[in-house]
C-alpha cells in the first residue's frame, strides 16, 4: 500500500480578524449545499425543456441555448473562480457566488421571454463558477487526514446525487404546476434555499486563502476562455443551427487556441510565475491519471442523463413526474453506495473505480436489453434493476475519482486544483451531451432508428465507454 503524506492545511484570515477553526460538520454541510445547487441547476432543466418550449414558444436552437449558456459560462470561468478564491479569500468568494446564484435564479424564474432566460442562465453559470471551486478549496484548507478523505468522498457523492435529484425534483415541480407557474419553480426554489445558505454560511464556513496569493494570469485566462468557447459553442449549438460557417471556423480555431494556451502556461512557469493552470500540477500522478479517467467517465455520465430523460419523456411518454420517478432507483443506489465508498477505498484503494466501472457496464447492458425486450411498455419496475446497477457503479467511481485527483494537491493550490477538476467535469459533461445527444437526436426521428433503436444504440456505446473507464482506472495511483 502506498503511503501518502498530506500537506497540512494552512488557514490565513484577514488582518485583525480572529482565527477561525477548521471546517466543522455544520460548515461541511453548508459548503456541500453550495456545491449541490449549481450541479442541480445544470441538470434540472432537462425535464423542463418541453414545458419551457410550450410556454415561451421558442426555437430548437434557442431552447438548447438555455442549457448551453449555463454550461459554457460555467466551464469557462471555473478555473478563474478558484484562483480568485485563493487570492481574495475562499469564504468571501463562496458568499459572493451564492449571492449572485440566488439573484440570477430569481431572474431565470421570472424571465418574460426566451432571450432573457438565456442571458440569465449564462449569468447563473458565471455565478456557479465563482461558487463551486470554493467548496473544494474550503475542504482542502479546512481538513486534514482521514477527515479530508471523508469530506472529499462526500463531495464526490454530492455531485452525483445532485445530478439525479435535479432531474427527479425538477420533474416533480414541473408536474405540480404550482399556482399555474409551470416550469418557473425549478429556478425560484433556489431563492429561499440560497438565502438560508447565506445566513448559515456566515456562521459556519471558515475563511482561508493561499499563504502566497498567486495573482491573475490574464493571458492564460483569456486563452483558456477562447479555447473552451471555440470548442463548446459549436458542438452544443452546431447541429441545432445547421452548422453555419462560423461554427466550423470556431472548431478550426480550437486546436490553435489550445496550443497557444499550453505554450503560454509553460513559459510563464519557466519564468518563475504562477500560471492559471500550472503544468507541474497537471503532471502530478493523481491529477494526470485521474483526469484521464474523468474525461470519458463524465462524458458518459452527462450524455446518459440527457438521453435517458429525453427517452422517458418523448419516447415512453412518462411525463416529467414519471421521468423523475424512473430515476429514483438510481438515486437511492448512488446515495447508498456513496455512504460506504470511504470504507471501500480504505480497503481496496483505487480498485473501487474499476469495480464501479464494471457495475456501470453491466447496468447499461441490462438497460439496453430491457428496452429491446419490453419496448414500448417499459415501466419504472422494468427499468429499476438496471438503474440500481448504474447508480451503484457511478457512486463508487465518481466519489473515488474526486478523492484520487485531489489527494495530493498542495493546500495553497486547492482552488486551482478544484477549478481544474470541475472544469474537466463540466467540459466533459458538455462534450458528452453534444456528441451522444446529437447522435440520439439524429437517429430517433421517425425516418431513422426511432426512439427504441436510437436509445439502445447510444446506451450500448456508453457501455463501451464504461469499459474504457474501467481499463484506464488500472493506472490510477492509490489514494490511501
Amino acid at each position: 500500500m502506498t503511503t501518502t503524506t498530506t500537506a497540512p492545511a494552512t488557514t490565513t484570515v484577514a488582518a485583525g480578524a480572529p482565527a477561525r477553526p477548521g471546517l466543522t460538520p455544520a460548515g461541511l454541510v453548508t459548503v456541500l449545499l453550495g456545491a449541490a445547487l449549481p450541479i442541480i441547476d445544470f441538470f434540472i432543466v432537462n425535464v423542463a425543456l418541453p414545458t419551457i418550449n410550450e410556454d415561451l414558444h421558442t426555437s430548437a436552437s434557442t431552447l438548447e441555448l438555455v442549457v448551453a449558456a449555463y454550461g459554457i459560462a460555467y466551464a469557462v470561468l471555473l478555473v478563474l473562480g478558484g484562483r480568485l478564491g485563493d487570492t481574495f479569500g475562499r469564504r468571501r468568494l463562496f458568499l459572493l457566488g451564492l449571492t449572485l446564484f440566488t439573484i440570477t435564479s430569481l431572474v431565470c424564474g421570472i424571465a418574460p421571454n426566451a432571450t432573457t432566460l438565456v442571458l440569465a442562465r449564462a449569468a447563473q453559470g458565471a455565478a456557479s463558477a465563482l461558487l463551486l471551486p470554493q467548496v473544494l478549496s474550503i475542504i482542502q484548507a479546512g481538513t486534514t487526514g482521514q477527515h479530508r478523505s471523508r469530506a472529499l468522498g462526500m463531495y464526490g457523492a454530492t455531485g452525483g446525487i445532485a445530478t439525479v435529484v435535479g432531474q427527479l425534483f425538477g420533474g416533480a415541480l414541473v408536474a405540480a404546476d404550482l399556482w399555474g407557474t409551470s416550469w418557473r419553480p425549478i429556478f425560484l426554489v433556489n431563492v429561499p434555499i440560497g438565502l438560508v445558505g447565506l445566513i448559515i454560511a456566515r456562521r459556519t464556513v471558515p475563511d482561508s486563502r493561499a499563504a502566497n496569493p498567486l495573482g491573475i494570469d490574464r493571458w492564460g485566462t483569456a486563452l483558456l476562455a477562447v479555447s473552451l468557447l471555440s470548442l463548446l459553442i459549436p458542438i452544443m449549438e452546431g447541429r441545432a443551427l445547421g452548422w453555419p460557417w462560423w461554427t466550423i471556423a470556431l472548431l478550426a480555431l480550437f486546436p490553435f487556441a489550445a496550443f497557444a494556451f499550453v505554450r503560454v502556461e509553460m513559459r510563464l512557469q519557466q519564468r518563475g510565475g504562477m500560471p492559471l493552470l500550472p503544468p507541474s500540477l497537471v503532471k502530478t500522478a493523481t491529477v494526470r491519471h485521474g483526469l484521464m479517467v474523468a474525461v470519458p467517465f463524465f462524458c458518459g455520465f452527462g450524455s446518459f442523463m440527457f438521453v435517458y430523460a429525453m427517452t422517458l419523456q418523448d419516447g415512453l411518454h412518462l411525463g416529467p413526474l414519471g421521468s423523475g420517478l424512473a430515476l429514483t432507483p438510481m438515486a437511492v443506489a448512488y446515495f447508498t453506495t456513496s455512504l460506504v465508498t470511504t470504507r471501500l477505498v480504505t480497503r481496496y484503494g483505487q480498485k473501487v473505480v474499476a469495480i464501479g466501472g464494471v457495475l456501470l457496464t453491466v447496468g447499461l447492458l441490462t438497460l439496453a436489453g430491457s428496452a429491446l425486450l419490453a419496448w414500448p411498455d417499459l415501466s419504472v419496475w422494468d427499468l429499476a434493476p438496471a438503474m440500481i446497477l448504474i447508480g451503484a457503479g457511478n457512486g463508487m467511481a465518481m466519489s473515488t475519482l474526486f478523492r484520487i485527483v485531489l489527494s495530493r494537491v498542495p493546500t495553497d493550490l486547492a482552488g486551482v486544483g478544484g477549478g481544474v477538476l470541475t472544469t474537466t467535469q463540466q467540459t466533459s459533461l458538455a462534450l458528452g451531451v453534444a456528441v451522444f445527444g446529437s447522435l440520439f437526436a439524429g437517429l430517433s426521428t421517425s425516418g431513422s432508428f426511432g426512439f427504441e433503436g436510437a436509445f439502445v444504440l447510444v446506451v450500448g456505446l456508453l457501455a463501451v465507454l464504461a469499459v474504457v473507464v474501467t481499463a484506464l482506472s488500472r493506472k490510477l495511483p492509490d489514494p490511501r
